[in-house]
Formats: C-alpha cells, sequence, structure tokens
C-alpha cells in the first residue's frame, strides 16, 4: 500500500479539508492511502483513509476509540524506546522511524542509521517505514533494516521535468526489487 501524507502546517482548517479531498479525488481507484499529518478533525471531516500522529501527538488509543472502522493510525517515533511505549500503548497501525539518514530538511537531528532502525523494527510487532535522507540508492539498505517501507519529500524532487518519467521508472524498480510489496501498512 502507498500512503500519501498530507501535510500542509500553513492551512487553516476549511482549505485543508479542500485539499484533502482533493488527494482523495486524484488517488481513487487505486491502492494508494490518504493520510492526514497531525489533524485528526480534517482526516475525518474530509474523509480521509487516516491520520498521521507527530511523537507528541494525541494517543493513537484516542484516535481508535473515535475513528471509523479501517481508518489508518500511524505514529512518527525516534528511537526504540519511543517505538515500544508507542506500539504498547496501542492504536497504531504503523510507525514511521527517523531521521535514518542525514537530511536537509533537518540539519539539527542527528542521523539514527540503518542500525538503529532495525533495532525499532525488531522492538515492535508494527510495520515501521524509514524517514530522512532517502535517496534510491539508500533504499535497499533501509529494506535490508527490516523495513516495511520508507517516507520521502526529497526523493521525489528530481521526478519533474525533462527525465521525470525515467528518474520515477527508476525509483519504481527499486522499491519492487527491494521492498516485500505485499505486506506493510494495512
Amino acid at each position: 500500500m502507498h500512503l500519501v501524507q498530507v501535510r500542509e502546517r500553513d492551512l487553516e482548517g476549511r482549505e485543508l479539508i479542500g485539499l484533502v479531498r482533493a488527494c482523495l479525488e486524484a488517488v481513487s481507484g487505486t491502492a494508494a492511502r490518504i493520510v492526514v499529518n497531525d489533524r485528526l478533525d480534517v482526516a475525518l471531516a474530509a474523509g480521509a483513509h487516516g491520520v498521521h500522529l507527530p511523537s507528541n501527538g494525541l494517543p493513537g488509543a484516542v484516535v481508535r476509540r473515535v475513528a471509523p472502522r479501517g481508518f489508518l493510525v500511524g505514529r512518527s517515533v525516534h528511537s526504540v524506546s519511543e517505538a515500544i511505549r508507542s506500539a504498547r500503548a496501542g492504536g497504531l497501525d504503523y510507525l514511521v522511524f527517523g531521521t535514518v539518514f542525514p537530511t536537509p530538511s533537518k540539519p539539527e537531528q542527528a542521523a539514527a542509521g540503518v542500525v538503529e532502525l532495525r533495532s525499532v523494527v525488531d522492538a515492535v510487532p508494527l510495520p515501521v517505514l524509514g524517514i530522512g535522507g532517502m535517496t534510491i540508492e539508500r533504499l535497499p539498505s533501509v529494506a535490508a533494516a527490516g523495513a516495511t517501507g520508507f517516507a520521502a519529500i526529497g526523493l521525489f524532487g528530481g521526478c519533474e521535468g525533462a527525465d521525470a518519467e525515467g528518474r520515477l521508472t527508476q525509483l519504481v524498480r527499486e522499491v519492487e526489487r527491494s521492498f516485500d510489496t505485499s505486506r506493510g501498512v494495512p
């Protein structure tokens, strides 16, 4: 399954609901699912497939009590202990762990590395996605660490312009080669 996280912190609720609904329409008929970053209210109002909670966000179990059946609930975590606490607290479908590699979007945050990613994967029963500094060349090591998948923004930055199709084809091939796409986020 592919998740598209709508993360527009500067939009007011009404505008964000409109954007989420447009995203839902865009993925209609595909396996992609739309989750909204940190805004359970918007996710529910727009009919999104789920919500992605920051590490300091609402408890997953609280979200689960108000969410409809099949609603995805994920959380960002930054350490093994945080991953274990989050998984034990319940209500989550997946975790996103990072920052795995150095990334220009969070230069102040030290990279945890793939060994720490493996530790998180081994410590929790939930699917874990790696985030931070993802490149096509790094995806095999993320998969080898046991991650179900990855999250990225910058990785897709090269998927526009004259060589967009070639770059995107290369990315899809590496994902198919590296990750077991039959398992993952429910």
